[in-house]
């Protein structure tokens, strides 16, 4: 049943960006900002009761952040030469190298 309630919760968080793209293009951008993934995987960790492992998850979501921004600077910069999806697909291949370089590159030293 824990599983089932954050699904209605991302599928809801879905509804409303789709909802929200046939009234503008502001709040689609602004919506997946809401924490909505980061509240589940929080209630997940939180619930072993475990405050470091907690702190921990809190870290690792910080550490996204530049792989987001790349993510979407991608997006951004690819729009005006190719095809949206394409454009997506290129935004994703940067967070891969973002993400990638941020959680290999501390491993190697």
């Amino acid at each position: 049943m824990d599983i089932l309630w954050k699904g209605l919760v991302g599928g809801l968080v879905t509804a409303l960006i789709a909802l929200a793209s046939k009234r503008g293009n502001v709040l689609p951008g602004i919506l997946p900002l809401a924490p909505v993934f980061a509240v589940i995987a929080l209630l997940m960790v939180g619930a072993k009761g475990e405050a470091a492992g907690f702190r921990t998850a809190c870290l690792a979501g910080l550490r996204t952040l530049p792989a987001y921004l790349a993510f979407l600077g991608g997006c951004w910069l690819l729009i005006g030469r190719l095809d949206y999806r394409l454009a997506v697909l290129g935004g994703l291949a940067c967070w891969l190298v973002v993400a990638g370089l941020m959680f290999l590159l501390p491993a190697a030293r």
